[in-house]
């Protein structure tokens, strides 16, 4: 398994300028290898080599650093070709597409630099590196990082690193090959629900309630939308000061949740299974209020945060489609006969809100809950389980019998929750049950299924 390890740079002034120099000249390099790519159709990287070559010699670079310049070009381009065929940059003809495909692509004076072994050398003992650049080599140039990460570094380092510059600061992101723990059989899997309110809801019971992180996010849109209203060279030193702070307190958080669900895995014998939610942002069209919220969600970090985490530590994961987990909550709801997956009115959120219970305003797969204690979020991360069993090793009896079991006991709890005529699900397959037969002859089948009395008042 790759992962990436970064350092920070601790350059001399003269260091300092011969690395900014080598970025600059290597990437105004680039754009022109770009444009005689873009100029003659974008020909294979060894082709490609012929044009550009003896220019890149001539203008001082070494023989590896100028195959990395031709080779990153060719990445480039072959980058914006699979997001074409894609489609993640538009349907064909769209202003958008039309943009991409016009011109060549240009590289930042600061993008980043691949180096091999080659071009720069690790001592890690002394917490140095010796890097080219175009002034000549530079030796001793000191490094610094965390304790886990210098240890990583030392033990796993393999292939390139890239030179960055960010903010004035210089890294090296070092890539390493670590070795994945060998995985067990799982006793049974632990189903992950993610979303936006609950950031990520577990079978086990676990949530990590996203009220804190959107409050973190509203407030921070806020402050750049007031300082950008001023436009002065105060507001302007300050929104840089707080550039990418927001992405760094998401991405914190989420090493967090994925950590703890990893450990509970780990430490319980289960295995995960995942809900993959690609492509969701393409497949509705929402308001503006609403897109801010969608487009900040960061579920494809957390996803590949638990991805890697649990590859270290051997657990089993298995992946499922958002619109199988909600076809499997509409199957627990059909077989229960109680339930009702309809979007529910505002006169009946004020009714429940009204007798104690917490009322649902919106969602479609929010699943009634299930005696006042499991949430739609907790419904669908629970429907994972004998899913994942079942296609995880469909072959062998322990997991079938797990699933089994798991559906037995979703079962007696389905009708542990109906049976109190005073629990939540008693009340809301009632009045579910008066709704559809109002509605369709088919839905009226069904409520005469799930027709129950009023609630009555149970003695204290």
């Amino acid at each position: 398994m790759k992962i990436v390890v970064q350092v920070k740079l601790m350059p001399g002034a003269e260091q300092a300028a011969a690395l900014r120099s080598t970025l600059r000249t290597v990437n105004d390099l680039a754009c022109w290898v770009s444009q005689v790519a873009f100029a003659r159709g974008v020909p294979r990287e060894y082709e490609l080599r012929k044009h550009t070559y003896p220019r890149l010699k001539a203008q001082g670079l070494g023989a590896q650093a100028a195959q990395h310049v031709i080779k990153k070009v060719r990445d480039a381009y072959t980058t914006l070709h699979a997001n074409l065929r894609a489609g993640n940059l538009g349907k064909p003809k769209s202003r958008r597409r039309v943009r991409a495909e016009s011109k060549p692509i240009a590289f930042r004076a600061e993008a980043a630099q691949p180096y091999d072994d080659r071009c720069l050398s690790w001592q890690y003992d002394q917490q140095t590196v010796s890097i080219w650049t175009t002034s000549g080599r530079l030796k001793n140039v000191r490094f610094v990082g965390y304790c886990d990460a210098l240890k990583t570094l030392q033990q796993y380092r393999k292939g390139e690193s890239d030179l960055i510059e960010r903010d004035g600061v210089f890294y090296l992101v070092a890539t390493c090959e670590v070795p994945e723990a060998e995985r067990y059989e799982p006793d049974g899997f632990i189903g992950v629900d993610l979303g936006i309110a609950n950031i990520a809801t577990a079978s086990t019971g676990y949530m990590a309630a996203g009220r804190g992180l959107n409050r973190y996010r509203k407030r921070q849109l806020d402050l750049r939308r007031k300082l950008q209203k001023k436009r002065t060279k105060s507001a302007k030193r300050r929104l840089k000061a707080r550039a990418r702070k927001e992405a760094r307190h998401a991405a914190n958080t989420n090493h967090i949740i994925s950590k703890t669900i990893v450990t509970e895995a780990e430490r319980t014998g289960r295995g995960l299974s995942l809900e993959e939610l690609k492509g969701i942002r393409t497949r509705v069209r929402l308001r503006k209020p609403q897109r801010v919220a969608l487009h900040s969600w960061a579920f494809s970090q957390l996803g590949d945060f638990i991805v890697y985490k649990a590859k270290r530590a051997g657990v089993p994961r298995h992946c499922l489609q958002g619109r199988v987990k909600l076809t499997a909550v509409c199957r627990w709801v059909l077989a229960a006969h109680r339930f009702s997956l309809r979007r529910v009115s505002m006169s009946e959120a004020r009714t429940w809100r009204r007798q104690g219970e917490r009322g649902r305003r919106y969602g479609w797969g929010r699943a009634a809950s299930m005696g006042g204690g499991l949430e739609g979020d907790y419904s669908a991360a629970s429907s994972f389980t004998p899913r994942s069993c079942a296609v995880f090793q469909n072959s062998g009896p322990a997991f079938w019998s797990r699933a089994a079991a798991c559906l037995r006991w979703r079962r007696a709890a389905v009708r542990a929750a109906l049976a109190s005529p005073c629990s939540m699900a008693a009340r809301m397959a009632w009045c579910s049950s008066r709704t559809a037969s109002k509605k369709s002859p088919r839905r009226a089948s069904l409520a005469r299924v799930t027709r129950m009395p009023p609630r009555e008042t149970s003695p204290r």
